[in-house]
């Protein structure tokens, strides 16, 4: 079998960087600084988050916040997975206790909106969009494009200022006429994910 000079180039690029990413993988993780208590678990949920295992995702967060109670990123987590798991009276709980410990981070009020949104709590979700775009108003932008290309499909999801904008429409509406309940397109929004470090 005779093989191209190009296809032949290709061949060696590959080979190359499977050898070489292993060394990179290593290098990279002898400059991470030691692990705190709670990273494991919280990186696990996060995980099992993303790959829409919310149970497990629960467990970990769960896990996170035995060792360290105040773990910014797993008390979002927790709360995130409860609104994926229409679970929202123990994700507003959860939000409510990671607002009162850390008022300032956008994220937080995004997705409690989310979760009153879907409650049908249309001017309560309306104020936290609206308080998540105050302190942040890069959360306008919504989801960066990797979670974009890996969850969300060509059209994405409306983000925090376009549901503001929507729910703020609708509601101007008379109310024969307000149009603010979608099941499908509601269940498809995720959670506004940042780190919180």
């Amino acid at each position: 079998m005779i093989i191209s000079e190009r296809t032949y180039k290709f061949l060696k690029g590959l080979a190359i960087a499977v050898v070489l990413a292993p060394v990179f993988w290593l290098a990279y993780e002898g400059f991470v600084p030691d692990r705190q208590p709670g990273d494991m678990a919280t990186i696990a949920g996060d995980r099992a988050f993303a790959d829409g295992e919310y149970e497990r995702a629960l467990r970990e967060y769960r896990e996170a916040l035995r060792q360290v109670p105040d773990s910014r990123q797993a008390l979002l987590g927790k709360a995130g997975t409860h609104v994926q798991m229409e679970r929202y009276d123990e994700a507003l709980a959860a939000y409510e206790r990671f607002i009162e410990r850390y008022p300032d981070f956008a994220g937080a009020y995004a997705n409690r909106g989310i979760a009153l949104d879907r409650m049908g709590r249309y001017e309560d979700a309306l104020l936290d969009y609206d308080r998540a775009l105050t302190l942040d108003p890069s959360v306008a932008d919504g989801p960066g494009w990797l979670t974009r290309f890996l969850h969300m499909g060509p059209e994405g999801q409306p983000t925090v200022a376009e549901r503001a904008d929507y729910i703020r429409q609708q509601l101007a509406l008379p109310e024969d006429e307000r149009q603010l309940y979608d099941p499908e397109q509601d269940r498809a929004q995720r959670v506004y994910t940042q780190r919180t470090d």
